[in-house]
């Protein structure tokens, strides 16, 4: 059957046996089933963010049941379960746990909210306990190894996937090689610095990286006593003429620019494609402003580069999940 998103097919072979697909971000969980027929079942939650620190695996264990008898598949059937996560991550006997700012709140401590002291959040071990075969990865590596195969991509021998979300996430691939580290930490574009700021604080503990000034979490701590309570309200005063708001996303894009700009100069990239909530739902908005950063910034280098919309969509989470595990 063919796995449609827009403008995209996915063929799965016939006979294809279950596959779990788990998106992991700072906000929600989302879990869907993929098999002969496509993919169907998915259940969203928020993040388990209180309890023990294997709350989170053991939410991921019971939405795949929950999508499981959505989707009509029997639970033993499922073969493998493909893990695309928010990170950074840590190899504790070799099994990943999450070192997420956005779900751990033991990193930064209590001002940033969390309702939990978890320095780390258990995933791999508990996954394995209950599942045979169990492939987890950055969701950057994730979303760009489907984007390679699937979507906007394609071809693309240096090449990155960026997400501008909850988070600032990346994936990257250099002479048709996927970058992934001594942790599976490679790209975390979002934990690095491209600006002097004393004030942003980011959930790792840093301050003033990029997620700490442009993420979507990041946009109501720093500017809801101002009047723009999240993403959404911001870009709306902007679309409105509200000169204030048309700064502040000028700064934003600023910062997200310098960002790409160095993994350019870094990787010698020919394409970047962009997906995650707050770019996607402002793509009409943002992506001609990032086009335009980069322009006449050091010919050599970014000369030939394309900045484009993610070709997957909304949906790459989805699609990224079941990209670490078909065949």
């Amino acid at each position: 059957m063919n796995i449609t998103s827009p403008d995209i097919q996915i063929h799965l072979p016939v006979g294809s046996p279950a596959l779990a697909c788990v998106d992991i971000g700072g906000t929600k969980v989302a879990v869907s089933m993929a098999d002969h027929r496509g993919i169907s079942g998915k259940v969203s939650e928020p993040t388990a963010k209180e309890g023990a620190n294997d709350a989170l695996g053991q939410q991921i264990i019971r939405l795949i049941g929950q999508s499981c008898a959505l989707a009509g598949i029997q639970l033993s059937s499922v073969e493998s379960v493909g893990v695309s996560s928010c990170g950074p991550f840590l190899l504790n006997e070799g099994l990943v746990e999450l070192a997420a700012p956005n779900i751990c709140g033991g990193m930064a401590g209590k001002a940033r909210g969390l309702p939990n002291d978890w320095m780390s959040a258990l995933l791999e071990a508990p996954l394995r306990a209950a599942f045979k075969n169990v492939r987890v990865e950055n969701d950057g590596v994730g979303a760009l190894e489907a984007e390679r195969r699937w979507g906007a991509l394609q071809g693309m021998r240096n090449c990155a996937y960026v997400t501008w979300s909850t988070g600032i996430g990346m994936g990257a691939c250099v002479d048709g090689h996927i970058l992934r580290g001594k942790n599976g930490n490679a790209g975390h574009l979002g934990h690095t610095f491209v600006v002097e700021n004393n004030e942003a604080l980011c959930g790792c503990g840093l301050i003033g990286d990029v997620e700490s000034l442009v993420a979507g979490n990041a946009i109501p701590r720093r500017f809801d006593s101002e009047g723009y309570a999240d993403a959404s309200a911001l870009f709306s005063a902007a679309r409105s003429g509200d000169a204030r708001a048309i700064a502040i996303i000028d700064t934003l894009c600023n910062v997200m620019g310098r960002a790409l700009f160095n993994v350019t100069a870094l990787f010698d990239l020919q394409r970047i494609s962009l997906g995650g909530s707050v770019f996607w739902h402002n793509q009409d908005y943002l992506l001609p402003r990032l086009q335009a950063f980069m322009q006449g910034k050091l010919p050599a280098l970014t000369n030939g580069l394309e900045i484009v919309p993610a070709g997957l969509g909304e949906r790459v989470g989805d699609y990224a999940a079941l990209a670490l595990v078909m065949r």
